[in-house]
């Protein structure tokens, strides 16, 4: 049965329609985007994601606007990644250490010694490899919009400074859960032993293990200089961190919008990577002055060679990282 409607009805009737779909569409366009983020309040990496998620909402016209949930409250990394990947979460502030699960290609910024300095990090992540890095990443789901500092790690224990590898030997250390970290532990002589980090001050203060390996202000702010006050400067890792979106969402974005956000995205590494140096060098003043007993090791080449085993299984387990690894080499 068909119904005629009065020409006046029908023009209410449409009119009504059209109000609820451009509300509902309203509703879609400017749903809160949820961010992750490990930090707590005052971090560089939590300073830097809030101020762009406030720009992108200034910048979009409220079209993206969202929260920066703080200190791991949606769950742990592992599990946010899975999180970013179908959607249930928009962006994040991640470490690309643990990442490397999720994407192998990532895993090249895992390798030991493969940036010469901080500075050098920079510009390969800013540059041609940290674009691939990302196309590889968004054919999991995730999108990183900009690179973040993450700093330099060095060892760290309760008993003695480390001058060469052999003073690892026999020894207990926390790494984080990534394999790469299990083998260069092991290289060096020392046994690895993947941990939450949450479980690491205690364990450190019991014996369970012997030390860990973090940077300044991890070192710091976790109070494991209090219980582990040897601290040497091996800088073994230098990991970068990503500011990332879900694929879907970013590509829900006009192509205006990408830009605006993406811009945003940029500036808010600019602060991050400020406040993380001005952050390290207050970690390291605080340490140093509580009594830390800190050396420093002029000639790394002794743990360079050591990984000469776990840059080949690497290549080894996944050959595409061959390609990354001479391309960064290569970067000056």
């Amino acid at each position: 049965m068909i119904i005629k409607l009065h020409s006046k009805t029908l023009r209410t009737t449409l009119a009504l329609v059209t109000a609820v779909s451009s509300v509902t569409f309203s509703a879609l366009a400017q749903a809160e985007w949820k961010g992750w983020n490990i930090h707590n309040a005052d971090y560089p990496v939590t300073v830097a994601m809030e101020s762009f998620i406030k720009e992108a909402n200034k910048v979009t016209d409220g079209r993206v606007s969202g929260r920066v949930y703080n200190g791991g409250v949606l769950g742990s990394q592992s599990d946010s990644i899975q999180m970013l990947q179908v959607g249930a979460i928009q962006f994040a502030g991640f470490n690309l250490g643990p990442m490397g699960e999720a994407v192998p290609e990532v895993n090249v910024v895992s390798l030991p010694f493969i940036f010469k300095n901080l500075d050098h990090m920079h510009r390969v992540m800013d540059g041609p490899v940290g674009d691939q890095l990302s196309e590889a990443m968004a054919k999991q789901g995730i999108i990183s919009l900009a690179w973040y500092d993450g700093g330099a790690r060095s060892f760290y224990n309760t008993s003695k400074p480390i001058q060469t590898p052999a003073d690892m030997k026999g020894e207990k250390f926390r790494v984080m859960n990534n394999e790469l970290y299990v083998g260069m532990v092991e290289a060096l002589g020392g046994n690895a032993t993947p941990m939450a980090y949450s479980e690491v001050y205690q364990s450190l203060k019991t014996g369970v293990v012997d030390g860990a390996e973090n940077n300044w202000p991890s070192y710091d702010t976790s109070n494991h200089f209090e219980v582990a006050p040897y601290y040497s400067l091996t800088e073994h890792l230098i990991l970068p961190e990503c500011l990332c979106v879900n694929v879907k969402t970013w590509n829900s974005l006009s192509e205006a919008d990408q830009v605006a956000v993406k811009k945003a995205a940029r500036e808010s590494s600019v602060l991050q990577r400020k406040l993380w140096a001005e952050g390290d060098a207050e970690s390291r003043k605080k340490v140093l002055a509580s009594g830390v007993k800190f050396n420093e090791i002029q000639d790394k080449s002794a743990f360079q060679d050591a990984m000469n085993p776990v840059y080949a299984k690497a290549v080894k387990d996944n050959p595409t990282l061959k390609s990354f690894i001479e391309q960064i080499q290569n970067t000056q």
